[in-house]
């Protein structure tokens, strides 16, 4: 299973260099589903393990107090000032980089990889969708504390994905696809009209 998550990073990434590559200038500066990031901060921070050393991600967290979303932030703001095409290259480069999220695995890296490229096409408007093979790997790692992590408000709310069979809570039906769902789990707020 380890070797087909693995598979499934090395194809994201892939799949995420190739259109990453196809942007305008003007779409890497336009706002992400990340609050308060662009395009290219999304990407810095998903480049940072390839381009930062252990050293310097401690040395931010012992900035931050430990505090990881809050030296994240910092790290992906000041790295966004890097040339566009030497981020690019950091991912281009590093299709199989072995990086997994303190903890979590490959599948960590998996949802970590998927997750944002979905804040940059949803936020962009581009029309992506994400193999259901790679998706249901993410989805099936969703659980209740991914949702307080994230901040999302599901109370009552019972997520059923209209393209592949998924479910995720209790309560009233929220239907749509399931990257868009997911999105939901993690916090995010997606455009009028995807939901239903």
């Amino acid at each position: 299973m380890t070797a087909e998550i693995r598979a499934a990073v090395a194809a994201e990434r892939r799949d995420q260099a190739e259109l990453l590559s196809g942007l305008t200038e003007e779409q890497w500066n336009a706002p992400s589903l990340c609050e308060g990031w662009t395009v290219k901060h999304v990407v810095a921070h998903t480049t940072l393990p390839f381009r930062s050393s252990g050293k310097r991600v401690l040395w931010e967290m012992l900035k931050s107090a430990g505090r990881f979303n809050h030296a994240s932030d910092r790290m992906a703001r000041k790295d966004a000032q890097l040339p566009t095409s030497d981020l690019l290259d950091a991912l281009k480069s590093n299709i199989d980089h072995p990086w997994t999220p303190p903890g979590s695995g490959p599948a960590g890296a998996l949802s970590h990889d998927v997750i944002h490229g979905l804040d940059i096409t949803t936020a962009l408007g581009i029309d992506r969708e994400v193999p259901h093979e790679r998706l249901k790997f993410v989805l099936d790692g969703m659980k209740p504390s991914n949702v307080k992590y994230f901040g999302a408000d599901l109370d009552g709310k019972r997520l059923e994905a209209t393209d592949m069979d998924w479910t995720f809570g209790e309560g009233k039906p929220v239907r749509g696809l399931a990257q868009d769902l997911l999105l939901l789990v993690c916090g995010r707020t997606l455009p009028q009209g995807r939901l239903s």
